[in-house]
């Protein structure tokens, strides 16, 4: 696969929410224009504006480096279910891989089973829902362990909650031209099917990454409607671009921004009109002098759309001249389907 060529960060586009207000005003259906504008030819835009206070975005960074400071036996007082889809509590570094199918809707156990004898993702994560999900309970660290962890996480997935609904999903269905303006996308997301991730890559020494005996995360796309992450300054998020070249662009870490990126269905929602891109984790540059490789923390806020609504095409996305591609599908059924793929 073609290497990394290093372009400035406005390669992504920069979608700033800082006129949006309650995104009735000419200035947000405008911000909203270009975030689909992003949304069709890259996948991927930086945030900047949204109303997430740093310090909060600061302190889940906190959190999430004791928590993954912890003994691995601690940790492992909340493991995640066995269950792929199931994405709660702790998973250890290599448990999971991150495979990427040719068709978004079709899984092969032969090409599975192949893909998981790849290298496996070099890294630790917790997932967190929302605490009164009926079908998917969250697993915690018992409080003593790290007192004040669980409401501190709660909090910051009821934050980046109130984004979703106050600022993006209104942002996307004025930039789409959708009835009802900017709250067609909200009656599909009432449930919060959403999902925190904090991650953790640890610390290793230069030459495993060179002989390829480990990787971080290796190209991929997210299954849901769409994803908003937070990274540290250490870098590594690569996007491939232009979409379907195989060549991959550094995603910098732009110092108060957030990185946001269309997920698999929204793109197939859409009749593929907003594009899911591949992106990948990789070791930073190395010239050779760094005998270790540094650690790297994020954060990724995966969006879903409701379990249980049966999702057609979003209107406007197709017509004679451009017919739907997809079946109806529950969100539920398509994303456990992928998740299941995962482990």
């Amino acid at each position: 696969m073609p290497g990394t060529v290093s372009l400035q960060p406005t390669a992504i586009p920069i979608i700033d929410f800082a006129c949006f207000g309650d995104g009735t005003s000419p200035e947000a259906t405008e911000i909203g224009k270009q975030l689909v504008k992003a949304c069709r030819e890259v996948g991927f835009a930086y945030f900047r504006n949204t109303g997430i206070p740093q310090a909060e975005v600061d302190c889940m960074f906190e959190w999430s480096r004791r928590l993954f400071s912890l003994p691995i036996e601690t940790k492992l007082l909340a493991p995640h279910p066995k269950e792929g889809w199931k994405h709660r509590g702790y998973s250890g570094v290599g448990r999971e891989q991150i495979s990427q199918m040719v068709h978004y809707s079709v899984f092969d156990p032969t090409q599975l089973a192949e893909i998981r004898k790849q290298t496996p993702d070099h890294k630790e994560s917790f997932d967190i829902g929302r605490n009164d999900c009926s079908h998917m309970s969250n697993v915690w660290l018992p409080e003593e362990v790290l007192p004040g962890f669980k409401d501190a996480a709660s909090a910051f997935f009821d934050t980046c909650r109130r984004f979703e609904i106050e600022k993006l999903l209104p942002a996307l269905s004025l930039g789409l031209e959708l009835p009802g303006g900017g709250k067609f996308l909200e009656k599909y997301h009432q449930q919060a099917e959403n999902q925190l991730r904090l991650l953790h890559y640890p610390a290793v020494p230069a030459e495993v990454f060179a002989r390829g005996e480990k990787g971080r995360i290796g190209a991929h796309t997210d299954y849901a409607m769409g994803t908003i992450l937070f990274q540290d300054d250490v870098g590594g998020l690569e996007v491939e671009s232009p979409h379907g070249s195989g060549n991959f662009v550094a995603v910098s870490p732009i110092p108060g921004t957030v990185v946001f990126n269309i997920g698999d269905f929204l793109m197939r929602w859409s009749n593929d009109t907003l594009k899911s891109t591949l992106h990948r984790v990789r070791a930073p540059p190395n010239d050779g002098k760094l005998e270790m490789i540094k650690e790297r923390f994020s954060i990724p806020y995966f969006m879903s759309s409701d379990r249980d609504i049966l999702i057609d095409c979003l209107p406007g996305c197709w017509d004679e001249d451009r017919p739907k591609k997809y079946e109806p599908v529950t969100a539920g059924a398509y994303i456990d389907m992928r998740l299941d793929a995962t482990y």
